[in-house]
């Protein structure tokens, strides 16, 4: 059965590096991607959040999901399984973006993407909240689009980010996060 998975995945790859990359999409994946490189926008996002009274405590549910999924994933999930990047073991497939250093499994993009972007669903009006979860699911797309991701990486660490901001957000509900006086919009 793991074999089975491991040629799947691969074939995705290989459909899409052959069917769907082009000189038009490539360019806009790679900018896409370059947003999640070490959680930038939603980094960025969360401070902004965190400058206005109002928006305070979904910018520190934000910060708290971004700290949890990149321990989860990145300290402890990518030490334990330590896969190889595709462009190493799938014979024909290329990285469009280079190597990289990490491991494959869970893919961190793809997970600090989705634990901003399940809080920010959650708090903030419905028209924001969606373009964050559009944002996110670029960004995991654009993992296996660049040829740098697995898709069951990226359903690993879409997994690992909707957990980490699922749990914050149900934290910050029960009072586990934050002063007493805290209340949720």
């Amino acid at each position: 059965m793991t074999e089975f998975l491991m040629n799947l995945d691969g074939s995705v790859l290989l459909w899409l590096q052959n069917n769907l990359r082009n000189e038009i999409l490539t360019p806009f994946f790679q900018a896409v991607t370059r947003l999640g490189d070490k959680g930038r926008i939603w980094i960025l996002v969360t401070i902004i959040l965190l400058i206005f009274k109002k928006t305070r405590n979904i910018g520190l549910m934000s910060a708290f999901a971004l700290i949890f999924a990149s321990i989860f994933n990145n300290i402890i999930l990518k030490g334990i399984f330590n896969r190889s990047r595709p462009y190493d073991v799938v014979e024909g497939l290329t990285s469009v973006i280079g190597s990289m250093k990490s491991s494959s499994f869970p893919s961190g993009h793809t997970s600090s993407s989705f634990a901003a972007a399940v809080v920010l669903f959650h708090g903030l009006p419905r028209r924001y909240g969606i373009l964050f979860m559009i944002l996110a699911a670029l960004i995991a797309f654009s993992r296996m689009y660049l040829g740098v991701h697995y898709p069951s990486d990226v359903a690993g660490g879409a997994l690992t980010g909707i957990v980490s901001g699922l749990v914050v957000i149900f934290s910050y509900k029960k009072k586990l996060l934050f002063s007493r006086n805290c209340r949720y919009k």
